[in-house]
């Protein structure tokens, strides 16, 4: 029983790193000047790194499955 409880708390608290690394943002849909419509969408929480971005090379973007091609500068 003791196992079982340490691995429960363990998988709980690896999960939530996981989750915290790549949290998200919700934007939404608006129309550019030139009358493009641009859906609403989830993109990465702006920070000052863009080694966590999903577009970087490494990552995968939750939403699509698409991986990252950009090299972080």
């Amino acid at each position: 029983m003791k196992k079982l409880v340490i691995t429960l708390l363990t998988m709980a608290l690896v999960l939530s790193f996981g989750t915290s690394a790549f949290a998200k943002t919700s934007v939404k849909g608006y129309t550019k000047k030139n009358g493009t419509h641009v859906a609403p969408h989830n993109r990465t929480d702006k920070d000052s790194t863009k080694k966590n971005n999903w577009s970087t090379k490494g990552n995968v973007n939750p939403e699509t499955g698409k991986k990252g091609t950009k090299k972080a500068s």
